[in-house]
């Protein structure tokens, strides 16, 4: 069964959010978010690669894609959030597309909101914008590792750090420490 977002929405969204993920992502890290916009009267958008159904690596399926990645125009939105997911599922496709990193690379042009979670941060490595920034991921799987080489400071064992316009997590367990600095910032980016 679809999810009728549309009964959500408000005539003037406080803000607008894209999100970028594909098959395989974490399931707590794109549905809380996701819901957690709308109940703020932000407009969210999810891009995948195709506008097609995706799942979840723990079974859960996601039917509201409203566009691709090679569609969205990074101007229309006010924050990019990465949820994380399989090392080998989401974070990786989502990394591996020019069009993505393209996005990310506009949203740290234009000093807008980004917001990256457990392997999301993939997706700015491979955009190359970590550089000189600190943030933190999940700890395994080499993501520590890529943020350095990619000339990134890792910091390790906090819920949520935030630098300039990026804010970023460990895990699903750091989702309400998170949510509420990404909602801080889209909130103050939009003043």
């Amino acid at each position: 069964m679809k999810f009728d977002k549309e009964r959500f929405k408000t005539a003037k969204p406080l803000a607008r959010v894209i999100v970028l993920t594909a098959d395989k992502f974490e399931d707590f890290e794109l549905f809380v978010p996701y819901f957690r916009f709308m109940e703020e009267g932000i407009a969210v958008d999810v891009a995948a690669p195709a506008k097609e159904k995706i799942t979840g690596e723990n079974g859960y399926i996601f039917e509201n894609v409203d566009l691709t990645i090679d569609e969205v125009d990074p101007q229309k939105y006010d924050l990019l959030f990465v949820p994380g997911g399989h090392p080998h599922g989401a974070p990786t496709t989502v990394r591996k597309s020019r069009k993505a990193q393209e996005v990310a690379r506009a949203f740290f042009k234009a000093n807008k909101p980004v917001a990256a979670i457990c392997h999301g941060p993939y997706l700015l490595v491979s955009a190359d914008v970590v550089r000189g920034r600190t943030l933190t991921s999940f700890w395994g799987d080499g993501v520590p590792d890529e943020i350095r080489a990619a000339g990134g400071n890792y910091v390790e064992k906090q819920h949520v750090v935030v630098d300039g316009n990026l804010v970023t997590s460990r895990w699903p367990m750091d989702l309400p420490a998170f949510m509420q600095e990404v909602t801080r910032m889209l909130r103050k980016a939009k003043k």
